[in-house]
């Protein structure tokens, strides 16, 4: 399987960016889709962004327009580029993975805060 680390979460005002990184390790080749998810106080969790090997993406439409994500294959990496913050876009950001070896798994990153301050 593969171990997931998130970094790039902090404190910022609305209006403002961030930018989420995702490293991952272990057994990266197998991975197939990797994404981000988020979850607020008090909410289930949620998703923000996928993007395959392939590079096809898909956004949550509360997100549209405002977030980007990219992977760099090579450092085995996914970023998540975040604009025109809102305070509502608040929660703990997970990275997430999914792929297949023998068997197919699913992994997550410990979580990293995001705060929009209004």
């Amino acid at each position: 399987q593969v171990q997931l680390v998130e970094s790039g979460g902090g404190l910022v005002q609305a209006g403002g960016s961030l930018r989420l990184s995702c490293a991952a390790s272990g057994s990266t080749f197998s991975i197939n889709v990797m994404g981000w998810y988020r979850q607020a106080p008090g909410k289930q969790r949620e998703l923000v962004a996928t993007i395959t090997n392939g590079g096809s993406t898909n956004y949550a439409d509360s997100v549209k327009g405002r977030f980007s994500i990219s992977r760099d294959n090579a450092k085995n990496t996914v970023f998540l580029q975040m604009h025109s913050l809102k305070p509502e876009d608040t929660a703990v950001y997970y990275c997430n993975a999914n792929g297949q070896l023998w068997f197919a798994y699913e992994s997550w990153g410990q979580g990293t805060q995001v705060t929009v301050s209004s």
